[in-house]
């Protein structure tokens, strides 16, 4: 156990991981020149590689000879940087002793890379600072400013810092040798009994759930039986193995050692991230500490655009949250919609990445509904109820307090955009905490904002309003009770409801008149008038209409008595109101996203 090394890497969104975790590949010799096919090597999904992103955690074994001649095994963990995935990087610190905490030598530190480096502190790794990036002309004049915010931030000596250009390779085999030395052995006892935790894991259509954990005691070896204390389930292991570029099969794992195993396991819900593992017969006392449990923040409706799709869309969905557990999903109807499925996220990347990875990887055809937020109600009874979906509020006379949920917000900016933000954050019903002066140019801004106000364009509005210089963060702060109204859109009369919301009363009748006036737009002319309501309760607040397609039914009369004519138009008239009786508007895909894009 003295020569392995288990450690991930964190950092802002773009500091560079997946272009470091390249560099040590290639340094360690895992990887040779001709298999570097694309950069960020370990991102192998399709929509990583487009978006340029880490979406999953990537785990891999590496062997390195260092200074002293001897021989290391290195578990290297990328994790992503967006703060939709936060919780995969606190899955990839459990399985650690250490984290390289990098940072861009042009921009420093920012959101991300201090919440990422509490969570590491939390989970008492030993952090080794890196300042990467420093090939960029405009590094020469930044990077002793950015020295500086790291010492302040971690407390560390200026010569713990390490410079690297990931792009070059230059640097990264001081990084290995600060790894060997600086971060710590695994402790743990290869002859007490089995105790691992599992981490993460992935489905195989031919193998089923492959498994991957990090063994803290004894040994795991093949054809033992297995206990998953979570689920209270039992299996014998039919492979064990590490994780190189592709797995390798070794037949057992010891003690502080980084692997996987396959079981058969074909029921998805077994395998439950955060669980422990031990052996059935002999199993050990007490559970790991896992992280903490992924709680989602925006909820959609996701249903089929053929109805007969449904049971498909259920096949996909529990295949796809297997390899992604932050995804929760319950059956729901819609009188608009039929049936389908109400969805929660943790932002709106991520339920952006979910929607595309169901059209792509399970060929899914899908309707989304307008993302909402899960509201707390208070009831005239005393008892309280969670809602995430307006259809399910109940008659406003049994609700005493609506409560939504509040986000303590972090933004580091330059100082110059300081204005901009506040006024953003005061248009979202936002409250000022702190205003802290990293150095002379950057600040670190601190607020309170309804979350039902930042899931929607907050981040997009943030990046524009600040040339791409800010940098965001965010975490749940409290509950608390505003004065918010149920807004209901009607076409003919007819609540749609997939269009509800739940909005503050002081922004309720500009909302509901600037829905209709979107859909006016989307949806397409029907052979009778369609009339589209905005109301709260009974009280209709916005109105627009959208005029029938009018066949010309005079055509044919040429002079004559105009009482033929006045006929005609009778009849036309009629046919159009009963017309409108039974007629169903057929609403396009764009009109449930148009709400996203209503301030455009």
């Amino acid at each position: 156990m003295e020569s392995f090394r288990n450690f991930c890497i964190i950092a802002h969104i773009d500091h560079g991981k997946s272009t470091l975790a390249d560099r040590l590949l290639e340094k360690t010799g895992r990887v040779t020149l001709r298999e570097m096919t694309n950069n960020q090597i370990l991102d192998d999904n399709p929509l990583e590689q487009e978006r340029g992103i880490t979406i999953k955690l990537h785990a891999i074994q590496m062997t390195y000879i260092a200074n002293n001649q001897q021989t290391y095994t290195l578990n290297l963990i990328d994790t992503p940087g967006h703060v939709d995935f936060q919780y995969e990087v606190s899955r990839s610190l459990a399985a650690c002793e250490g984290a390289l905490l990098v940072v861009d030598a042009t921009q420093g530190v920012e959101a991300q890379t201090i919440s990422n480096l509490f969570l590491a502190i939390d989970a008492n790794l030993e952090i080794i600072p890196v300042i990467n990036k420093i090939d960029l002309p405009s590094a020469v004049t930044t990077v002793d400013s950015v020295k500086h915010q790291i010492m302040d931030l971690i407390g560390c000596k200026e010569e713990e810092i390490l410079y690297t250009s990931a792009k070059q390779g230059t640097g990264v085999e001081g990084i290995l040798e600060a790894i060997v030395h600086r971060i710590p052995p695994p402790k743990g006892d290869r002859n007490a009994r089995l105790k691992a935790l599992i981490y993460d894991s992935i489905f195989d259509p031919y193998k089923g759930v492959i498994v991957n954990l990090r063994v803290f005691d004894g040994v795991l070896k093949e054809k033992d039986k297995v206990f998953f204390k979570a689920t209270g389930m039992t299996y014998e292991i039919e492979e064990v193995g590490v994780l190189y570029m592709k797995r390798k099969r070794t037949g057992e794992l010891a003690a502080g050692n980084v692997g996987y195993l396959t079981a058969s396991i074909r029921n998805l819900q077994d395998t439950k991230v955060g669980d422990t593992l031990t052996l059935a017969n002999n199993p050990c006392e007490g559970i790991i500490d896992g992280f903490k449990e992924v709680k989602p923040m925006v909820f959609s409706g996701i249903y089929p655009a053929d109805a007969d799709d449904f049971e498909d869309l259920r096949e996909s969905l529990d295949k796809l949250v297997l390899n992604d557990s932050a995804i929760t999903f319950e059956p729901e109807t819609s009188t608009a919609l039929g049936f389908g499925f109400r969805c929660g996220f943790l932002g709106l990347l991520h339920m952006e990445i979910v929607q595309e990875r169901l059209e792509r990887e399970f060929n899914q055809n899908l309707v989304t509904t307008v993302p909402n937020v899960k509201y707390l109600l208070l009831k005239t009874d005393g008892s309280e109820e969670f809602i995430d979906n307006p259809s399910q509020l109940p008659n406003l006379t049994q609700i005493k307090e609506i409560r939504e949920p509040f986000i303590k917000v972090q933004i580091i900016a330059p100082q110059e955009y300081i204005g901009t933000i506040m006024k953003l954050c005061m248009d979202r019903r936002g409250s000022t905490i702190s205003t802290t002066y990293l150095s002379p140019e950057r600040v670190d801004l601190a607020f309170e904002l309804p979350l039902a106000e930042v899931v929607f364009d907050f981040y997009d509005k943030l990046k524009s309003a600040t040339r791409g210089y800010a940098s965001l963060d965010y975490e749940f702060s409290e509950y608390k009770d505003e004065d918010l109204v149920k807004l209901d859109i009607l076409l003919n009369g007819d609540i749609v409801d997939a269009f509800s919301s739940i909005v503050h009363r002081t922004k309720a009748y500009d909302w509901g008149k600037k829905l209709c006036v979107k859909l006016k737009e989307l949806i397409p002319k029907q052979m009778f008038e369609v009339a589209i309501q905005a109301a709260i309760g009974s009280k209709i607040i916005a109105r627009t209409s959208i005029s029938a397609m009018r066949k010309n039914v005079l055509a044919k009369c040429y002079g004559g008595d105009i009482s033929r004519k006045r006929k005609l138009l009778e009849k036309q008239k009629e046919g159009k109101k009963r017309m409108k009786q039974v007629g169903r508007i057929e609403i396009p895909q764009e009109a449930f996203l148009a709400v996203l894009s209503i301030d455009d």
